[in-house]
């Protein structure tokens, strides 16, 4: 499975929604994007990507296009 396959089945299995959504998508753009989301995300993105993203980075991590610069910086190329 790609990196790419993997990022998007991320969003759309904490999120429930359609793969189309996901160009624009930004944090609380969605219902399900909210702070428990949030996390949810993260453990999703670090159990697919077997890394442990800082605290920062979580923070940061505020749309789905900023979200794949943050994995570049654990060598996850999307």
């Amino acid at each position: 499975m790609s990196n790419l396959i993997k990022y998007n089945e991320a969003f759309i299995n904490s999120f429930q929604i359609t793969e189309d959504q996901l160009a624009n998508l930004t944090y609380q753009s969605v219902q399900g994007w909210d702070s428990v989301g949030h996390m949810a995300l993260i453990a999703a993105l670090e159990e697919s990507f077997d890394i442990m993203m800082d605290t920062d980075d979580i923070v940061d991590f505020s749309s789905y296009e900023k979200g794949k610069a943050i994995l570049k910086k654990y060598n996850v190329t999307i």
